[in-house]
């Protein structure tokens, strides 16, 4: 970096800091640095200071302290009122500080003066919001007053007649200058409120009650104000659960949820979207929006009563097929206490109440059962696609009552039979046997001979004419 870079850049730091020395602290104009005898309700007045972007306004009781009030902003303000007043017969110490552009917040050197030794009571305040006699006031409003100067605690009563202070009796607020009620005010109300300043040398004298009015609904609700309500009639405790979990299918600005025992009381047990449940019984869903004005809020509700119930998950016990030129008749048995629904090939598809399918066209398929209150689904293969698997690979017909007969072995629970017949042939292509499809099987004899052990061949027709070849063994 050269000489003459190394000068500009000295230059312009020296004028940066010309400029935050230029900034001059304030003077107390109003009251004066060491000033007496100020009154508690002076205004804080200082002088006025260029170049800056605001003041920050500490008063306390000790030197650099806060205690009245703390780094609090007046803006470009030269001046600032402290809202409850000062104490009397108090120092106190005055500190300015300056905010700066782009440099540190400044901290003046602190100033003082003492206020007055107040002697007397302070004299009546006066509401200003809401102010005296006003109508259509909010129903969530605070009280607030002027600043009784002198004062240093405030008597506040409410009621809702002259005189008759049936909400707040000489409640004392403090060196404050609002009270905020505990619950909202009744609509279309008037309210008396008397307030009374004190001090250490006694209470305001003749302070005159002052009243207002809160507003009167001028809204009701509309068709398109409330919420759209769809929960199911009944609602399934499942049996193998200890709990059931349902959300409200449908928005709203409030819910509840209530209990309907069995006298009647009513219990609310949920005030979510979503009720946790474990016991049956009569229920009933609120779901309500919102209208507000004067700042009470209207609700606009529906309701709808639902019974929930034990239920269980389907068991698919049987599925007996009948067969007809028009196709497959299906008639699905269950067990369980749930209220089952039914369908064909997918999760998906069409569920319907009847257990019967009828003009099923065969082939493989799948029956899906479900409970309509959520509680599980069942599903079972039928038309299922024959394999050599699904024949005996042995038989003994030696009369023990054991593997005495050869047949398709059905599937465990099912009374289907897919194929149309069977026929049996020796080693040499030679045909032995044809096998009724409900019959016990074949005995292993031939025109009422028994056949010697050796192996055999099958061929076994579906009702879709498709054909499943394969071979097993007669044992002696």
């Amino acid at each position: 970096m050269g000489v003459k870079s190394t000068f500009s850049l000295l230059f312009l730091w020296l004028f940066f800091l010309s400029q935050i020395n230029a900034q001059e602290c304030p003077t107390l104009i109003s009251p004066l640095d060491g000033d007496t005898e100020v009154p508690v309700d002076n205004l804080i007045q200082w002088t006025a200071v260029d170049g800056i972007i605001g003041y920050l306004v500490s008063l306390g009781t000790t030197p650099g302290g806060g205690e009245i009030i703390n780094r609090r902003s007046s803006g470009l303000n030269n001046f600032y009122q402290p809202e409850v007043g000062l104490p009397s017969n108090t120092v106190i110490y005055v500190t300015i500080s300056l905010f700066l552009p782009d440099a540190p917040i400044r901290v003046c050197p602190l100033r003082i003066f003492t206020t007055e030794r107040v002697t007397d009571p302070p004299q009546c305040t006066r509401l200003f919001n809401p102010q005296n006699n006003e109508t259509e006031v909010r129903v969530n409003t605070n009280l607030q007053w002027e600043y009784a100067p002198g004062a240093t605690d405030y008597r506040i009563s409410v009621g809702t007649s002259p005189g008759n202070y049936d909400m707040v009796n000489n409640e004392l607020t403090g060196n404050r200058l609002v009270y905020g009620f505990r619950d909202d005010l009744e609509l279309d109300q008037e309210y008396f409120v008397l307030i009374v300043p004190l001090n250490e040398n006694g209470a305001a004298m003749g302070c005159v009650e002052e009243s207002f009015t809160t507003g009167i609904p001028t809204i009701s609700c509309q068709d398109s104000d409330y919420p759209i309500i769809s929960i199911p009639n009944i609602i399934a405790l499942c049996e193998n659960e200890d709990f059931g979990l349902i959300t409200a299918p449908d928005r709203a600005r409030g819910y509840r949820w209530i209990f309907i025992d069995s006298d009647g009381s009513e219990t609310i047990v949920s005030e979510t979207s979503q009720l946790r449940y474990e016991q049956i019984g009569d229920y009933r869903l609120e779901l309500y929006n919102t209208l507000n004005q004067f700042g009470a809020t209207i609700e606009c509700p529906v309701s709808k009563n639902f019974e929930v119930v034990y239920s269980q998950p389907p068991i698919i016990s049987n599925v007996l097929i009948t067969r007809q030129n028009s196709g497959l008749t299906l008639d699905i048995r269950t067990e369980g206490t749930g209220n089952f629904e039914y369908s064909l090939d997918g999760t998906d598809s069409t569920f319907q109440n009847s257990p019967v399918f009828t003009n099923v066209e065969p082939g493989e398929r799948t029956i899906y059962v479900r409970d309509i209150n959520g509680c599980g689904i069942a599903e079972r293969s039928i038309e299922k696609e024959l394999s050599p698997q699904d024949f005996p690979a042995f038989f003994t017909p030696n009369g023990d009552g054991t593997n005495d007969f050869w047949q398709y072995r059905r599937p465990q629970g099912s009374d289907e039979i897919p194929y149309e017949v069977i026929h049996i042939f020796d080693r040499f292509g030679n045909f032995l046997a044809q096998i009724d499809p409900k019959s016990a099987g074949w005995n292993g004899t031939y025109n009422g001979r028994q056949m010697p052990a050796s192996d055999y061949w099958f061929r076994a027709i579906s009702f879709t004419n498709k054909e499943i070849k394969g071979h097993f063994t007669l044992k002696r």
